[in-house]
């Protein structure tokens, strides 16, 4: 693991110290990272699941299921963002604890996985836009990056539940 210089530890001191003293910052942080949760995997799970029902239909009835996909990335990374600062908030107050830690790392890992899957279910989206039929292999991949994003968030979930206990 590559160490952290100290001065970045002497930057990030009186954000910790507040934040470790502060039990109205900590409950705002914490409710911040849990709400945005709660928005982006809550919406993206539940279009993930209606993403893998409307792939039971014909191609022609499919549209509308595409038309909400679009809309729903712009909550989805609403939320995202929220997660990502309320995070960065969350590794400035014990970057010490996390910057060591491989669950903390795993996690991030697998957040790059969850963005990157995010970015080619756009894609198949793309091109679904302009060639929806039956026999279209983006409707391959659109299964199979909705059943990879059920799979990232739960497991970035379980391993931020992980890290608050194990590290």
């Amino acid at each position: 693991m590559i160490a952290l210089p100290e001065s970045i530890f002497d930057l990030l001191k009186p954000w910790s110290d507040f934040y470790s003293h502060s039990k109205g910052a900590e409950t705002v942080v914490t409710f911040l990272h849990i709400g945005g949760l709660l928005l982006a995997g809550g919406l993206a799970i539940a279009t993930d699941r209606g993403t893998l029902r409307t792939l039971r239909l014909a191609a022609a009835e499919r549209g509308s299921h595409l038309r909400e996909l679009a809309e729903m990335h712009r909550w989805v990374l609403t939320g995202l963002t929220v997660i990502v600062l309320s995070g960065l908030a969350l590794l400035a107050s014990d970057i010490e604890t996390f910057w060591g830690s491989w669950i903390y790392w795993l996690k991030m890992s697998l957040v790059v996985c969850l963005l990157v899957n995010g970015w080619l279910m756009t894609r198949a989206e793309t091109a679904l836009a302009t060639n929806a039929d039956e026999t279209s292999p983006h409707w391959a991949s659109l299964r199979r990056q909705a059943l990879t994003s059920l799979a990232l968030w739960f497991a970035i979930t379980a391993l931020g539940a992980a890290l608050v206990n194990f590290s």
